[in-house]
């Protein structure tokens, strides 16, 4: 009949639209669901789904899930941390007054068990170019490990390379901008039998008129009760080992940024750059070597050619002493 409202159904095969389906059920039941990058494509792919992925709860949650000592913005700050900084891209050096304080957003992970969240706020030098260094942690301050392991064992190593994840957000508030400086998982891990303990690296590399390394060492040790957390710090280095400060790294922060590496590509980017460092260094190597040979040779040969002069002048002249007797 007409006035029959009883809703109709697609005949079977006909195909149904995203349009089909309510928005709060987008938006409450799928889109909550997924995590930053596939939320960024879904965006993509229709002008609903962009609508529907702009807003900031859904986006509060992402960062709340991936960092959980992240503040608003959040998908601003989700699209600057979630990519890493790209180190062969040359930035120009900023004008800009170096902030009065900085801000380390700290998360640390087992096997994506948070074990350690933790905001800390800097303040940099008068001097920008004086040695910059993030303590975390204070001298009694732990976290604990969900794992036992043995660190004098090989496989402990493995381990904690493998699952001890870890993100460092360094937060401008005069420019509200932020990036990650970690390499999300650690490119060197090593045992001190001195300390009793292990020490990871956590580094990138960075660009900004000068290579710039971002090192941040994680110390974990512990007894029979299980391991800990003990040291997290951030320094800036050379690629010499020489420690900058602020104004090398935020030259270094303003270049480039790409999407972050799958798993391993991290540490193959960093042994890349090591690399291509030791072949630089060869080069130079072999240039001053050349270069002091030339500037040792070339006076030898001189004082050689002068001396040969010398020689061969009196030489002539003792020819000429025994020659003139007989010619008189």
């Amino acid at each position: 009949m007409g006035g029959d409202d009883t809703p109709t159904t697609p005949a079977h095969g006909d195909a149904t639209t995203i349009s089909a389906v309510h928005p709060d059920i987008l938006q409450t039941h799928i889109l909550t669901r997924l995590d930053g990058p596939t939320l960024a494509s879904a965006a993509c792919a229709s002008s609903q789904l962009h609508a529907l992925s702009t807003q900031e709860t859904l986006w509060q949650q992402i960062c709340h899930r991936t960092w959980p000592s992240t503040a608003d913005p959040y998908r601003s700050f989700y699209s600057d941390s979630f990519q890493y900084l790209d180190g062969h891209r040359r930035s120009r050096p900023s004008r800009r007054p170096p902030p009065a304080y900085i801000i380390s957003a700290v998360d640390i992970r087992y096997q994506n068990q948070l074990i350690l969240s933790k905001v800390h706020v800097a303040e940099t030098e008068s001097d920008p170019s004086l040695p910059f260094r993030v303590d975390l942690l204070g001298p009694k301050e732990a976290a604990p490990m969900p794992v036992n392991l043995d660190i004098r064992e090989d496989k402990c190593l493995s381990n904690l390379e493998e699952n001890l994840t870890l993100s460092w957000i360094l937060i401008d508030p005069t420019r509200t901008r932020a990036a990650d400086v970690s390499s999300r998982r650690p490119v060197l891990v090593r045992r001190n039998w001195l300390a009793n303990d292990v020490e990871l690296r956590y580094a990138t590399v960075l660009s900004g008129g000068e290579l710039v390394q971002c090192l941040v060492a994680v110390t974990c040790g512990g007894g029979g009760t299980g391991l800990a957390v003990g040291e997290v710090r951030l320094d800036v280095e050379d690629m010499e080992g020489k420690k900058l400060g602020w104004k090398s790294l935020g030259a270094a922060v303003e270049g480039g940024r790409k999407r972050r590496g799958g798993k391993g590509e991290e540490r193959e980017r960093y042994e890349g750059w090591w690399r291509e460092e030791r072949e630089r260094r060869q080069r130079k190597r072999r240039r001053e070597n050349r270069r002091v040979t030339v500037l040792f040779v070339t006076p030898v040969v001189i004082l050689l050619s002068v001396l040969l002069s010398v020689l061969v002048f009196v030489g002539i002249k003792f020819l000429q002493l025994l020659v003139s007797p007989f010619n008189g």
